[in-house]
């Protein structure tokens, strides 16, 4: 079986005392965070900070890493795939937000305090564990959110 390591990552800066937490818009329309497939010859970091870098010109920083997923799905040429995906969080260092429009829609910057319900109403539900757990490690989730998150 073919396997397929992608990387990623949930981008963040800091202004203030305020987060603010970057989402790209897929071609579908729905809220996502940048990440692709490693290249031959990096490692799965420099795919991570590549994929962001490429589709929202924002360089960054890896601060932790955050979730594995792993899945499997049918290629059309490759048949089953073994798909492993790799999420950091990543602080934003440089560059001016600029959407790859090639591979996504758009590329925003939201707000700590409003990404998890914008996640919630446009979002992948498979993202929303690496959400929520970057957002506790930035310290605008706890214990006392659990019910509403």
């Amino acid at each position: 079986m073919k396997k397929e390591i992608s990387a990623g990552g949930v981008v963040y800066r800091q202004i203030g005392d305020d987060f603010q937490i970057l989402l790209i818009e897929d071609r579908y329309r729905k809220l996502a965070f940048a990440k692709g497939r490693m290249e031959a010859g990096e490692t799965i970091e420099q795919a991570a900070l590549r994929e962001i870098k490429e589709e929202t010109n924002i360089d960054g920083k890896i601060i932790q890493p955050l979730i594995i997923n792993y899945y499997q799905f049918e290629h059309t040429e490759h048949g089953q795939v073994e798909k492993e995906t790799h999420y950091y969080l990543v602080e934003a260092l440089s560059g001016e937000l600029k959407a790859q429009t090639e591979e996504i829609r758009g590329v925003k910057w939201h707000g700590a305090a409003d990404v998890w319900a914008e996640h919630n109403l446009n979002g992948y539900e498979n993202n929303r564990g690496i959400l929520r757990m970057a957002l506790e490690i930035l310290g605008f989730l706890g214990e006392e959110d659990e019910m509403n998150v």
